[in-house]
């Protein structure tokens, strides 16, 4: 059964209703990614913080898979599908993924500020005085700006067995997510699915240039 590793970014999820990370203004829902993002950020404001996460995680909670995450989960029924996201959402399990590595973190989920490992399911607001069994507050499960990415070397032992890669809403610019694609076998077929591809088909790179919904039912015909 071929492997087939994807690449998921903000793109494939815009199509259900939530927000690109960044605007081209710079601004997260308004907000300087320095003031909600960063570890620095939480010291300084952590109610402005945890609030900024709860409105995510409401909005999250109020949307649906679109057909893309759907499609990308019925693969698993003729391919082993292995999805390596850069999103914080949930929308690809809900779709039926079974095999999900989030790279940046998952907002339905919180952490403690003194023990790493310490992680919890969370579905509602997050507050001052949420505190793990130890007494020490709780945070949001995201990979903040300046953070170590703890599965960057899960993700990269799974790229190296892919024979195919697809590339989903993400313009591949941030790291160490970029550099994913580096640790794929030599000569395998690359697909890459935005709506405004900064790069040309070339060589074993297919590029396809449509928005998510679109380009992955594009993408599932030229595999078949």
């Amino acid at each position: 059964m071929k492997h087939i590793v994807a690449l998921t970014g903000a793109g494939m999820s815009a199509e259900s209703g939530l927000k690109t990370f960044r605007e081209a203004d710079g601004l997260w829902e308004g907000h300087d990614v320095n003031q909600v993002a960063t570890p620095e950020a939480f010291s300084l404001n952590p109610a402005l913080v945890l609030d900024f996460y709860n409105q995510r995680r409401r909005q999250l909670l109020d949307v649906t898979p679109n057909s893309g995450h759907v499609d990308l989960a019925l693969l698993e029924n003729e391919y082993k599908v292995t999805i390596v996201t850069q999103n914080i959402d949930d929308l690809h399990e809900r779709a039926g993924s079974t095999n999900v590595i989030h790279l940046h973190g998952e907002l339905l989920k919180v952490r403690s500020t003194y023990d790493n490992s310490d992680i919890q399911t969370w579905k509602t607001d997050l507050l001052l005085g949420d505190t793990c069994k130890k007494g020490y507050q709780l945070r949001p499960h995201i990979v903040w700006f300046g953070e170590a990415v703890p599965m960057i070397e899960k993700a990269i032992d799974i790229c190296m067995t892919a024979d195919v890669l697809v590339i989903i809403g993400t313009s591949m610019q941030v790291y160490p997510a970029a550099s994913l694609i580096h640790y794929t076998p030599k000569g395998i077929p690359i697909y890459f699915i935005d709506p405004k591809p900064a790069i040309s088909s070339k060589h074993n790179l297919t590029v396809i240039s449509e928005p998510a919904t679109v380009g992955i039912k594009n993408f599932i015909k030229l595999i078949q």
